[in-house]
């Protein structure tokens, strides 16, 4: 109240809601904050199933700090190199470090591309990244076509700030969510009828929320439409390392290296070590782009949000080591894929379905729209309340994600230890049967109601006795009439 009174004192910025936290993506997070599950504290709480965080490879980290303590200038072992860390200002960041990112990220892709180094400009995080590439590119009122459904937060990591605008492509579950040629015209010609000026592509491979990768043939098609156009293609690749089965994920960066037409100028990565490692708290956030004017201008803007060179020295050492790097990779997605599968058995065994070609990703795409009261998205929030406040599990509607149909909901199963797993399908399944039981009740009820009045004597001798019965009359009841 005291910050709407006083609205008056402050920027069009400050004053506005860009930042998006009254969606219903945001108010489960809320939900959760103000009722946490645990364990033996809190058995009842709100489990939290709206945030995607990889914690299944947590003790790995812990394994290799204890065995690299000089890592860490905070430790003992490490301390002779505090004063040198700890000065060390210069928003290029240090040597070490990019290189040992590039080298990550070379191996995440199997291999199968290179990145130099020298484009690596850091960030306060794939947000922070995402911002500077709308500052660096677009102007405010200008736009980025998005396919959708698409990521809630990049609402407030592209607009907020930025005055920029975001432009959905459609897609949906008639073809499990492909982004097409067609929809990407659709969507720009859309655009240029209304005047706005399209400056970019914006796409996230592997998608959150769907968990699939884009094929070879989509990402050519994408390249193509961009070089086309002439707008910038902006990839989030933020997921990379988080395919867990086939078919293998394939950067923007192999298909550049195909012979294929592209001005590589018009084409940026977005990287953070957030979902790959597991390390949202760090803000590890990466730009990597083509484009040499973009990279001055990005490097010189993250002086607004630079990893700290303490982080950075840890990091460096830490994916630097290939052994470990290697082990980390193919474990990881081992884990995810084990948890996948055993979240979906039992979401299975009450008939829920989920996108059937998602291989990647903290997350499932859930369709719950045979649970909804009406195929609206009035009913879907309706479900998504019951979900929150009684079930008591904080998953996110679709409709946060700008998703075309209601019913398909974005349920994260990487941020949880497996008894908690446990409980959050366990109260998904007392739902879903007594969901189908209250709907066999109000069935039985309406066919019982149905033969009362069918055994009505009234109803029954009003029928029989109307000529357009198709019961034969008798003889009595015909000298009747």
């Amino acid at each position: 109240m005291v910050f709407k009174l006083n609205s008056h004192l402050l920027s069009r910025i400050a004053s506005s809601d860009g930042h998006g936290e009254d969606s219903p993506y945001f108010d489960g997070w809320k939900a959760y904050d103000s009722d946490p599950h645990h364990p033996t504290d809190n058995p009842n709480g709100v489990i939290q199933m709206g945030l995607a965080e990889n914690q299944l490879c947590f003790d790995l980290i812990q394994d290799w700090l204890k065995k690299n303590p000089k890592a860490s200038i905070c430790s003992p072992e490490g301390l002779n190199e505090f004063r040198e860390i700890a000065i060390f200002q210069d928003y290029h960041g240090l040597p070490e470090f990019r290189n040992a990112v590039a080298n990550f990220m070379e191996k995440v892709r199997g291999n199968r591309v290179t990145f130099d180094p020298d484009r690596i400009v850091m960030s306060g995080g794939a947000t922070g990244a995402h911002e500077t590439i709308a500052f660096c590119l677009a102007d405010p009122g200008e736009a980025f076509l998005v396919p959708t459904p698409y990521y809630p937060g990049f609402d407030r990591d592209l607009r907020w700030r930025t005055g920029v605008k975001l432009i959905p492509v459609d897609s949906d579950s008639s073809n499990n969510f492909m982004v097409t040629r067609e929809a990407l015209e659709n969507a720009y010609e859309k655009a240029q009828l209304d005047n706005i000026k399209v400056k970019g592509l914006l796409i996230t491979n592997p998608s959150n929320p769907l968990g699939t990768i884009l094929d070879r043939e989509t990402l050519r098609s994408i390249v193509r439409f961009i070089n086309e156009k002439n707008i910038h293609l902006v990839c989030d690749e933020i997921y990379a390392a988080t395919v867990f089965s086939q078919p293998d994920f394939i950067s923007v960066a192999e298909i550049l290296q195909e012979d294929i037409e592209c001005n590589l100028d018009l084409v940026h990565i977005v990287y953070s070590l957030s979902k790959d490692m597991g390390f949202p708290g760090l803000r590890v956030g990466i730009i990597y782009s083509y484009n040499d004017a973009v990279v001055s201008c990005a490097r010189k803007m993250s002086s607004f949000g630079l990893v700290s060179t303490q982080t950075q020295y840890l990091i460096a050492s830490m994916l630097s080591d290939n052994e470990f790097v290697e082990m980390f990779i193919r474990e990881s997605k081992r884990r995810l894929a084990a948890r996948y599968r055993v979240f979906t058995r039992g979401l299975d065994q009450v008939g829920i379905e989920c996108l059937k070609t998602s291989n990647a990703g903290l997350f499932l795409w859930m369709d719950l729209s045979r649970l909804l009261k009406q195929q609206t998205f009035k009913a879907e929030m309706e479900l998504w309340r019951v979900i929150i406040h009684e079930v008591k599990l904080n998953v996110s509607p679709g409709c946060s994600f700008h998703c075309l149909k209601p019913g398909w909901f974005r349920v994260c199963f990487a941020n949880m230890d497996d008894e908690t797993m446990q409980v959050a399908l366990s109260r998904i399944k007392t739902f879903v049967n007594k969901e189908a039981d209250t709907k066999k009740s109000r069935k039985n009820l309406r066919w019982q109601g149905s033969l009362k009045l069918l055994n009505s004597p009234r109803i029954y001798d009003d029928f029989i006795n109307s000529p357009h019965s198709p019961i034969p009359q008798s003889p009595l009841v015909r000298a009747r009439n």
